[in-house]
Protein backbone atom coordinates (compact mmCIF):
# COMPACT_ATOMS: atom_id res chain seq x y z
CA UNK A 1 0.00 0.00 0.00
CA UNK A 2 1.53 3.55 -1.14
CA UNK A 3 -0.52 6.54 0.72
CA UNK A 4 1.08 10.53 -0.50
CA UNK A 5 1.17 13.98 1.12
CA UNK A 6 -0.23 16.22 -1.52
CA UNK A 7 0.03 19.96 0.24
CA UNK A 8 -0.12 23.13 -2.23
CA UNK A 9 2.84 25.23 -1.71
CA UNK A 10 0.77 28.20 -1.15
CA UNK A 11 1.72 29.52 2.44
CA UNK A 12 2.84 28.21 5.64
CA UNK A 13 1.08 24.81 6.76
CA UNK A 14 -1.78 25.17 9.60
CA UNK A 15 -3.42 22.83 12.32
CA UNK A 16 -5.65 21.04 9.91
CA UNK A 17 -2.97 20.18 7.05
CA UNK A 18 -0.96 18.61 9.85
CA UNK A 19 -3.85 16.71 10.60
CA UNK A 20 -4.67 15.44 7.59
CA UNK A 21 -0.91 14.80 7.15
CA UNK A 22 -0.07 13.15 10.76
CA UNK A 23 -3.21 10.42 9.43
CA UNK A 24 -2.21 10.34 5.91
CA UNK A 25 1.10 8.95 7.20
CA UNK A 26 -0.27 6.84 9.81
CA UNK A 27 -2.80 5.11 7.91
CA UNK A 28 0.17 4.54 5.43
CA UNK A 29 3.02 3.51 8.10
CA UNK A 30 0.85 1.25 10.16
CA UNK A 31 0.12 -1.54 7.79
CA UNK A 32 3.87 -1.03 6.29
CA UNK A 33 3.15 0.73 3.36
CA UNK A 34 5.10 3.43 1.07
CA UNK A 35 4.53 7.37 1.79
CA UNK A 36 5.61 9.09 -1.47
CA UNK A 37 5.28 13.39 -1.27
CA UNK A 38 3.78 15.45 -3.86
CA UNK A 39 4.31 19.65 -4.24
CA UNK A 40 1.01 20.58 -5.95
CA UNK A 41 2.22 23.41 -7.46
CA UNK A 42 0.58 23.97 -10.59
CA UNK A 43 -0.52 27.70 -9.94
CA UNK A 44 2.65 30.00 -10.35
CA UNK A 45 0.48 33.00 -9.00
CA UNK A 46 0.01 31.34 -5.60
CA UNK A 47 2.69 28.89 -5.71
CA UNK A 48 6.49 29.45 -4.76
CA UNK A 49 9.48 27.09 -3.82
CA UNK A 50 10.35 28.76 -0.70
CA UNK A 51 6.87 27.26 0.41
CA UNK A 52 7.85 23.96 -0.89
CA UNK A 53 10.96 24.20 1.00
CA UNK A 54 9.57 25.10 4.00
CA UNK A 55 6.32 22.62 3.94
CA UNK A 56 9.56 20.03 3.75
CA UNK A 57 11.42 21.34 6.93
CA UNK A 58 7.49 21.19 9.03
CA UNK A 59 7.10 17.86 8.04
CA UNK A 60 10.63 16.47 8.87
CA UNK A 61 10.32 18.73 12.19
CA UNK A 62 7.13 17.11 13.16
CA UNK A 63 8.49 13.30 12.80
CA UNK A 64 7.23 12.32 8.93
CA UNK A 65 9.41 11.06 6.72
CA UNK A 66 8.62 9.75 2.89
CA UNK A 67 9.93 7.54 0.45
CA UNK A 68 11.80 8.86 -2.58
CA UNK A 69 12.14 12.19 -3.69
CA UNK A 70 9.82 14.90 -4.08
CA UNK A 71 7.15 15.03 -7.13
CA UNK A 72 6.44 18.48 -8.58
CA UNK A 73 3.84 18.86 -10.07
CA UNK A 74 4.86 21.91 -12.24
CA UNK A 75 7.77 19.32 -13.78
CA UNK A 76 4.39 17.03 -14.77
CA UNK A 77 2.97 18.81 -17.59
CA UNK A 78 3.63 16.87 -20.37
CA UNK A 79 1.97 13.88 -18.74
CA UNK A 80 -1.51 15.71 -18.01
CA UNK A 81 -1.12 16.82 -21.29
CA UNK A 82 -1.07 13.39 -23.01
CA UNK A 83 -4.60 12.42 -20.26
CA UNK A 84 -6.07 15.70 -21.91
CA UNK A 85 -5.01 14.59 -25.29
CA UNK A 86 -7.00 10.59 -24.60
CA UNK A 87 -10.00 12.18 -23.32
CA UNK A 88 -10.30 14.91 -26.57
CA UNK A 89 -9.93 11.91 -28.64
CA UNK A 90 -13.03 10.23 -27.20
CA UNK A 91 -14.97 13.45 -27.70
CA UNK A 92 -15.27 14.27 -24.23
CA UNK A 93 -13.36 18.18 -24.10
CA UNK A 94 -15.35 20.72 -25.54
CA UNK A 95 -14.29 25.09 -24.90
CA UNK A 96 -15.97 27.15 -22.33
CA UNK A 97 -15.55 30.87 -23.52
CA UNK A 98 -18.37 31.87 -20.13
CA UNK A 99 -17.00 34.47 -17.75
CA UNK A 100 -16.98 33.77 -13.94
CA UNK A 101 -20.23 35.85 -14.12
CA UNK A 102 -22.31 33.94 -16.58
CA UNK A 103 -21.28 30.95 -15.10
CA UNK A 104 -22.61 31.88 -11.65
CA UNK A 105 -25.56 33.50 -13.62
CA UNK A 106 -26.20 29.83 -15.60
CA UNK A 107 -25.70 27.40 -12.61
CA UNK A 108 -27.88 26.37 -10.04
CA UNK A 109 -26.93 25.65 -6.41
CA UNK A 110 -26.18 21.56 -5.79
CA UNK A 111 -27.09 19.79 -1.96
CA UNK A 112 -26.56 22.13 1.11
CA UNK A 113 -23.01 23.40 0.36
CA UNK A 114 -24.03 26.00 -2.76
CA UNK A 115 -21.88 24.82 -4.83
CA UNK A 116 -22.49 25.57 -8.63
CA UNK A 117 -23.60 23.22 -11.47
CA UNK A 118 -22.53 24.83 -14.72
CA UNK A 119 -25.19 24.46 -17.09
CA UNK A 120 -23.52 23.59 -19.96
CA UNK A 121 -24.44 26.32 -22.27
CA UNK A 122 -20.91 26.34 -24.57
CA UNK A 123 -21.35 22.64 -25.07
CA UNK A 124 -23.62 22.41 -27.86
CA UNK A 125 -21.87 25.83 -29.63
CA UNK A 126 -21.89 25.71 -33.05
CA UNK A 127 -18.34 25.25 -34.92
CA UNK A 128 -19.12 29.14 -36.22
CA UNK A 129 -20.24 30.62 -32.24
CA UNK A 130 -16.70 29.08 -31.30
CA UNK A 131 -15.11 30.20 -33.75
CA UNK A 132 -16.25 33.71 -33.48
CA UNK A 133 -16.11 33.49 -29.49
CA UNK A 134 -12.52 32.44 -29.57
CA UNK A 135 -11.83 35.87 -31.79
CA UNK A 136 -11.88 38.10 -28.01
CA UNK A 137 -12.02 35.26 -25.31
CA UNK A 138 -9.77 32.34 -24.11
CA UNK A 139 -11.42 29.40 -23.50
CA UNK A 140 -11.16 26.90 -20.39
CA UNK A 141 -11.62 23.46 -21.27
CA UNK A 142 -14.46 21.58 -20.20
CA UNK A 143 -15.19 17.57 -19.92
CA UNK A 144 -18.51 16.43 -21.09
CA UNK A 145 -19.77 14.11 -17.78
CA UNK A 146 -22.72 11.40 -18.44
CA UNK A 147 -26.35 10.95 -16.67
CA UNK A 148 -24.25 8.19 -14.97
CA UNK A 149 -23.98 7.45 -10.43
CA UNK A 150 -20.93 6.92 -9.12
CA UNK A 151 -20.72 5.12 -5.58
CA UNK A 152 -17.53 4.40 -4.01
CA UNK A 153 -17.09 3.20 -0.14
CA UNK A 154 -14.95 5.51 2.15
CA UNK A 155 -12.87 3.83 4.69
CA UNK A 156 -14.10 6.69 6.98
CA UNK A 157 -17.57 8.37 5.92
CA UNK A 158 -18.97 5.04 4.30
CA UNK A 159 -20.92 4.93 1.03
CA UNK A 160 -20.94 7.47 -0.63
CA UNK A 161 -22.96 8.37 -4.08
CA UNK A 162 -22.98 11.62 -6.83
CA UNK A 163 -24.79 11.67 -9.44
CA UNK A 164 -21.98 13.08 -11.64
CA UNK A 165 -24.43 15.41 -14.26
CA UNK A 166 -26.94 16.48 -11.51
CA UNK A 167 -24.47 17.17 -8.50
CA UNK A 168 -21.41 18.11 -10.60
CA UNK A 169 -22.29 18.99 -14.18
CA UNK A 170 -19.03 19.58 -16.77
CA UNK A 171 -15.97 20.32 -14.92
CA UNK A 172 -12.81 22.41 -15.85
CA UNK A 173 -10.08 19.94 -16.83
CA UNK A 174 -7.80 23.51 -18.40
CA UNK A 175 -7.93 26.65 -17.48
CA UNK A 176 -8.12 29.39 -19.67
CA UNK A 177 -4.55 30.24 -18.91
CA UNK A 178 -3.46 27.01 -19.89
CA UNK A 179 -2.90 25.75 -16.49
CA UNK A 180 -4.06 21.84 -16.05
CA UNK A 181 -6.88 21.79 -13.18
CA UNK A 182 -6.94 19.65 -9.80
CA UNK A 183 -8.99 17.08 -10.84
CA UNK A 184 -6.69 16.08 -14.22
CA UNK A 185 -3.38 16.29 -12.19
CA UNK A 186 -4.59 14.37 -8.55
CA UNK A 187 -5.77 11.72 -11.17
CA UNK A 188 -3.12 11.12 -13.71
CA UNK A 189 -0.44 11.53 -10.48
CA UNK A 190 -1.69 9.41 -7.93
CA UNK A 191 -1.79 6.40 -10.77
CA UNK A 192 2.04 7.82 -12.17
CA UNK A 193 2.91 7.29 -8.41
CA UNK A 194 1.27 4.02 -7.60
CA UNK A 195 -0.50 5.62 -4.95
CA UNK A 196 -3.26 3.05 -3.68
CA UNK A 197 -4.61 4.91 -0.71
CA UNK A 198 -5.26 8.68 -0.54
CA UNK A 199 -6.49 10.35 2.71
CA UNK A 200 -7.54 13.53 2.86
CA UNK A 201 -9.92 16.35 4.15
CA UNK A 202 -13.90 15.70 3.49
CA UNK A 203 -14.06 19.50 2.05
CA UNK A 204 -12.60 16.92 -0.86
CA UNK A 205 -15.48 13.83 -0.59
CA UNK A 206 -17.49 15.24 -3.24
CA UNK A 207 -14.33 15.67 -5.82
CA UNK A 208 -13.69 11.59 -5.46
CA UNK A 209 -16.55 10.43 -7.91
CA UNK A 210 -15.42 12.52 -10.57
CA UNK A 211 -12.40 11.38 -10.15
CA UNK A 212 -12.94 7.89 -10.17
CA UNK A 213 -14.78 8.48 -13.59
CA UNK A 214 -11.50 10.14 -14.92
CA UNK A 215 -9.94 7.01 -13.81
CA UNK A 216 -12.49 4.97 -15.86
CA UNK A 217 -12.13 7.12 -19.07
CA UNK A 218 -7.99 7.30 -18.97
CA UNK A 219 -8.08 3.45 -17.95
CA UNK A 220 -6.50 3.92 -14.63
CA UNK A 221 -6.67 2.04 -11.39
CA UNK A 222 -8.84 3.39 -8.44
CA UNK A 223 -7.14 4.33 -4.94
CA UNK A 224 -8.86 3.68 -1.61
CA UNK A 225 -10.34 7.04 -0.32
CA UNK A 226 -10.88 7.95 3.64
CA UNK A 227 -12.01 11.53 4.03
CA UNK A 228 -11.27 12.84 7.55
CA UNK A 229 -13.40 15.34 9.46
CA UNK A 230 -12.06 18.74 9.21
CA UNK A 231 -10.88 21.26 11.95
CA UNK A 232 -12.55 23.85 12.44
CA UNK A 233 -11.66 27.34 14.10
CA UNK A 234 -13.23 28.07 17.30
CA UNK A 235 -16.36 30.43 15.39
CA UNK A 236 -17.11 27.31 12.90
CA UNK A 237 -14.96 28.42 10.10
CA UNK A 238 -12.73 25.87 8.17
CA UNK A 239 -8.89 26.55 8.96
CA UNK A 240 -7.86 28.59 6.03
CA UNK A 241 -4.06 29.33 5.17
CA UNK A 242 -5.25 32.76 3.88
CA UNK A 243 -6.62 33.74 7.41
CA UNK A 244 -3.23 32.12 8.99
CA UNK A 245 -5.11 29.92 11.29
CA UNK A 246 -3.01 28.24 13.57
CA UNK A 247 0.09 28.62 11.18
CA UNK A 248 2.72 26.36 12.25
CA UNK A 249 5.42 28.77 11.83
CA UNK A 250 3.32 30.61 14.63
CA UNK A 251 3.17 27.28 16.89
CA UNK A 252 6.71 25.79 16.76
CA UNK A 253 7.66 29.17 18.95
CA UNK A 254 5.00 28.03 21.38
CA UNK A 255 4.90 23.93 21.01
CA UNK A 256 7.76 21.08 20.56
CA UNK A 257 6.80 18.85 17.37
CA UNK A 258 6.14 15.87 20.29
CA UNK A 259 3.10 18.20 21.95
CA UNK A 260 1.66 18.80 18.77
CA UNK A 261 1.24 15.55 17.48
CA UNK A 262 0.35 14.44 20.79
CA UNK A 263 -2.81 17.18 20.60
CA UNK A 264 -3.34 15.75 17.15
CA UNK A 265 -3.54 12.04 18.19
CA UNK A 266 -5.50 12.64 21.40
CA UNK A 267 -8.31 14.90 18.79
CA UNK A 268 -7.83 11.28 17.10
CA UNK A 269 -9.25 9.67 19.91
CA UNK A 270 -5.13 7.17 19.13
CA UNK A 271 -4.57 8.22 22.90
CA UNK A 272 -6.21 9.22 26.08
CA UNK A 273 -4.85 12.51 26.82
CA UNK A 274 -2.85 14.66 24.97
CA UNK A 275 0.60 14.54 25.70
CA UNK A 276 3.56 14.49 23.92
CA UNK A 277 4.77 11.92 21.84
CA UNK A 278 6.21 10.85 18.21
CA UNK A 279 4.28 10.10 15.02
CA UNK A 280 6.35 6.74 15.30
CA UNK A 281 5.29 5.33 19.02
CA UNK A 282 1.45 6.17 17.49
CA UNK A 283 2.28 3.65 14.39
CA UNK A 284 1.33 0.42 16.30
CA UNK A 285 -2.27 2.47 18.11
CA UNK A 286 -3.62 4.00 14.29
CA UNK A 287 -7.24 2.43 13.55
CA UNK A 288 -9.45 4.00 11.15
CA UNK A 289 -12.35 2.49 13.76
CA UNK A 290 -10.84 5.07 16.68
CA UNK A 291 -10.96 8.15 14.31
CA UNK A 292 -13.99 10.76 14.65
CA UNK A 293 -16.51 11.35 12.13
CA UNK A 294 -17.60 14.60 12.69
CA UNK A 295 -15.80 17.97 12.60
CA UNK A 296 -14.12 19.09 15.36
CA UNK A 297 -13.50 22.51 16.92
CA UNK A 298 -9.57 23.11 17.50
CA UNK A 299 -8.33 25.87 19.83
CA UNK A 300 -4.71 25.35 21.51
Amino acid sequence: MTGRFAPSPSGRMHMGNLWSCLLAWLAARSVGGGMVLRLEDLDPDRCRQEYCDQIMRDLEWLGLDWDGAPVYQSQRTELYRQAFQKLEQQGLIYPCFCTRAERLAASAPHRSDGTAVYDGRCRSLSPEAREALSQTRRPAWRVQVPERSITFRDLLCGEYIEDLSRDCGDFILRRSDGIFAYQLAVVVDDADMGVTQVVRGSDLLSSTPRQIWLQDQLGLPHPEHGHLPLLLAPDGRRLAKRDRDLELGQLQTQYPAPELVGQLAYAACLIDRPEAVSPQELIPLFSWEKLPKRDLIWAL
